[in-house]
């Protein structure tokens, strides 16, 4: 799969662009186990063209994570075509444009998956961004605002003629959120149209690597996206790619290997920020990560280890649960 001249080889798969999650310890973890594209945490255009700090450390990308995509969202069509332009100078592969996130306080003031109500100005921003940047731009966005109006298929030309170099689909409505299952069955109708030549990719409850081989099989899309099932699961890139390759399960690694690549990613957040805001980031991914489920009894550690506040007491906490459990 090409996007522009970036070779991402067949059937890649991509980490996601996830607010509070993709920032740029979590990508370079995910580069190392096999991710092939990520993408940062979308970043506002109104902010970015006030210059709000907070929102331009968000353009911080490493070459060690290369290829990466920045994400811009926004409704205003000066206001994206002058963040596009700023992204650029940071030198991204690749700049995204967020018609998808589902949030009301994006999608409820017309940005992120709000431009599915006004077509003609997602069409528009479209067109302005890829006219100021030299990199290729690629759109993010849902099958439509809800079921009674999914308009991806009828929306895919459009995006294309814009000269965008790829199109991802999250096979859900914005009405739907983040709940009920994916559809992927219109993201595949739309791979299968012979008028589309860009990649389509898709997005959307993969959450195992045996899902992942089947959803390539069965849409025919040109690359994957994984979202949440990589939060506190890094690891689950070397599990799909090992089985896209052989067919067969990765072995898995004994419990404190998982362990400590979760301790890693804690003394990233901490070096990145300081240890009150670090480990506050980073209970998201301690919260999701699948190595703690199914323990039996393990609510009162998971809330331990949900309320430490330092990496002594959170670290403590951690190492004893091998032994507390059974585990190797």
């Amino acid at each position: 799969m090409k996007i522009g001249s970036i070779d991402l080889g067949k059937q890649p798969v991509l980490l996601a662009p996830m607010e509070d999650v993709t920032d740029i310890s979590f990508r370079l973890m995910c580069k190392h186990f096999g991710a092939d594209m990520v993408y940062t945490e979308f970043v506002s255009s109104d902010a970015l063209i006030r210059h709000v700090n907070k929102t331009k450390q968000k353009l911080t990308v490493s070459n060690d994570e290369r290829p990466v995509a920045i994400q811009i969202y926004g409704k205003e069509i000066e206001a994206m075509v002058e963040a596009a332009r700023i992204c650029e100078e940071a030198k991204p592969d690749i700049l995204d444009l967020n018609f998808g996130c589902p949030v009301k306080k994006v999608a409820g003031k017309g940005a992120g998956a709000g431009m599915l109500h006004n077509i003609p100005l997602m069409l528009e921003i479209t067109r302005e961004v890829v006219k100021a940047v030299k990199i290729p731009v690629t759109v993010k966005t849902r099958l439509g605002w809800d079921k009674n109006d999914p308009l991806i298929e009828q929306l895919a030309e459009p995006l294309q003629d814009c000269g965008i170099a790829a199109l991802s689909i999250h096979g859900r409505t914005r009405s739907q959120m983040y709940t009920g299952e994916a559809d992927w069955t219109l993201i595949g109708k739309v791979k299968e149209n012979p008028r589309i030549h860009i990649p389509v990719i898709g997005n959307g409850d993969v959450t195992s690597a045996q899902i992942c081989k089947e959803y390539f099989e069965t849409y025919g899309v040109d690359g994957i996206m994984i979202g949440r099932g990589s939060i506190g699961r890094p690891w689950i890139f070397e599990e799909v790619k090992y089985y896209l390759k052989t067919g067969t399960p990765l072995p898995p690694q004994h419990f404190q290997w998982y362990l400590a690549v979760l301790k890693k990613q804690v003394l990233q957040s901490v070096e990145r920020l300081d240890e009150r805001r670090g480990i506050l980031h980073i209970r998201r991914h301690l919260a999701a990560t699948p190595l703690f489920k199914g323990i039996s009894d393990f609510r009162q550690t998971r809330i331990n280890l949900l309320r430490a506040g330092t990496i002594d007491e959170l670290f403590s906490i951690m190492d004893a649960i091998p032994d507390k459990y059974g585990l190797e």
